[in-house]
């Protein structure tokens, strides 16, 4: 398939030129190419497809129908390699779990799906992290809900072993009897909040921890302005962390939970209106190293009902591309350039992929039309309402 006056973008820019696929790859880029099966594809960008490591199965559940639902979903989202983590039912910490996992995404058609591996079980011992990332895990996982003792050890093997820590920094005790973020709203409804405080002190640990075993750490979904504060000064004096933020919380502060809207209720919990704008000038300085959609789907029986009692999260990846072309590119606040960078060259090295740029023999491209116009329609999106701009048109991989 030839596909004419396309324009390609990636983390180098943007051109104009005709582009051969063949089987998923490209195997040629001109400024005119002769042949059949040709397409007129002016108007329409051709860009890798996106990364996104920090995605959920539906109700939490760890099922081969949820999988391949994932897999689904995210091929139409744009979503090129989908990474699970691993606080799934059952979780991702063993081997049979993980072979799990790999034989039923074989089947699967529609984005690639990789897991992490939980780094301990039940958070009081070890599972077998060097077995588990040999047998194809892409990174281990963990959570600061862990004793010093463990982070420690954690430590140890990925320094041992290789590779990047995931980490999700939060406090469990000062998060256990909340709901969401707390403040003026959540004062408001009468529900209990969880203070702000607990993901910069648990970010602050493992910076510390980094700098002692010279580990390379990504902090998963970060909400607090004043994490990201931390982790952009360790990088100035040489601390392997980066950071990842949620969409949402970049667009979304916790007055969209007004109302009791359980579709607004997610982990981390969004934040105040003042913290949100210093995310965003955060983000506007380069503090941010790459976003997710933090899809985490749930059935509705748990979404409708007293918000005390719903699920965390919403549902984002089947819109993924056209969503983050919306608020981010046809608004003018970021270009394709630096969308690329943050959702897939930046995840994808966390993962020890190379990926970001479109020439020959690349693989895993999506080819998407800004120009559509549509009103998303979906109660279990924080978007729901909303105009979206693109569609994608076609999601290439090598299966």
């Amino acid at each position: 398939m030839i596909f004419e006056n396309v324009t390609i973008c990636d983390c180098d820019g943007e051109r104009v030129a005709s582009v051969r696929i063949e089987e998923g790859r490209i195997t040629e880029i001109a400024e005119q190419i002769a042949g059949d099966e040709r397409v007129d594809a002016t108007g329409k960008v051709l860009l890798p497809a996106l990364v996104d490591t920090n995605v959920r199965l539906k109700d939490g559940r760890l099922t081969g129908r949820h999988l391949a639902e994932l897999a689904k979903a995210a091929r139409e989202g744009g979503v090129g390699t989908a990474v699970l983590s691993p606080d799934s039912t059952p979780s991702v910490n063993d081997a049979i779990s993980l072979e799990f996992v790999q034989n039923q995404r074989d089947g699967c058609e529609g984005a690639r799906i990789e897991t992490t591996i939980a780094a301990t079980i039940d958070d009081e011992r070890f599972s077998n992290i060097a077995i588990l990332l040999k047998r194809g895990a892409v990174a281990p996982y963990m959570t600061t809900s862990i004793s010093n003792h463990l982070a420690v050890r954690v430590a140890e093997y990925v320094k041992m072993f290789g590779g990047t820590l995931f980490c999700r920094a939060y406090d469990r005790n000062l998060s256990s009897n909340g709901v969401m973020n707390e403040g003026a709203v959540a004062q408001r409804l009468g529900l209990v909040g969880i203070p702000s405080l607990g993901e910069p002190v648990h970010v602050a640990r493992m910076i510390e921890i980094a700098r002692e075993f010279g580990i390379a750490i990504v902090f998963k979904s970060i909400a607090s302005p004043r994490s990201l504060e931390m982790i952009s000064a360790a990088k100035r004096e040489g601390v392997d962390v980066r950071c990842e933020v949620s969409l949402h919380h970049l667009l979304k502060s916790d007055a969209a939970c007004e109302d009791f809207n359980t579709v607004a209720k997610l982990d981390p919990p969004l934040q105040s209106e003042a913290d949100v704008t210093k995310l965003r000038e955060a983000f506007e300085a380069g503090a941010v190293d790459m976003l997710t959609l933090l899809h985490q789907p749930n059935s509705p029986v748990n979404k409708e009902v007293a918000y005390a009692d719903a699920a965390y999260g919403c549902e984002s990846i089947a819109d993924a591309l056209p969503l983050l072309y919306t608020k981010l590119v046809a608004s003018g606040w970021i270009g394709w350039e630096r969308l690329i960078a943050l959702c897939v060259r930046e995840p994808a090295r966390t993962i020890g992929r190379d990926a970001g740029t479109v020439g020959v023999g690349s693989t895993d491209l999506v080819l998407f039309d800004p120009r559509p116009v549509r009103m998303l329609e979906n109660r279990q999106s924080l978007y729901n309402g909303e105009t979206l701009h693109g569609t994608v048109e076609k999601l290439f991989t090598i299966s």
